[in-house]
């Protein structure tokens, strides 16, 4: 289960930004979690609590933005939503692809007081 040292990652990255800031508390995270991340959200949600029991994010307001898959194929232009990497074109079959979006994994917003 990754997801749990994944959210860990997370509460350091607030923790310092907290700590450069000089703020006592984090008041609300927004995270970006795209669908092609590799991260479970079912078991992310589920970590979360314990990742950020008896941090400065333990309170915080926690939203994530998931952000759905999207490719370009390559061999025709046509863009189309993916739900895997090895999805192919439903135009014209081919593997070959650009990633647009669905792999976001990161910290949007960070408020601290």
């Amino acid at each position: 289960m990754h997801e749990l040292s994944i959210a860990l990652g997370i509460v350091k990255i607030a923790e310092d930004e907290r700590q450069k800031a000089k703020a006592q508390k984090v008041d609300r995270i927004e995270l970006e979690i795209g669908a092609l991340s590799g991260v479970e959200l079912g078991s992310f949600e589920f970590v979360w609590p314990m990742a950020v029991k008896d941090t400065a994010l333990e309170k915080a307001i926690y939203e994530v933005d998931y952000v759905k898959g999207k490719a370009e194929c390559l061999e025709c232009g046509q863009a189309y939503p993916i739900e895997n990497l090895f999805d192919s074109c439903p135009t014209c079959k081919g593997y070959f692809k650009d990633i647009v979006s669905g792999k976001e994994l990161r910290v949007k917003a960070l408020e601290v007081s």
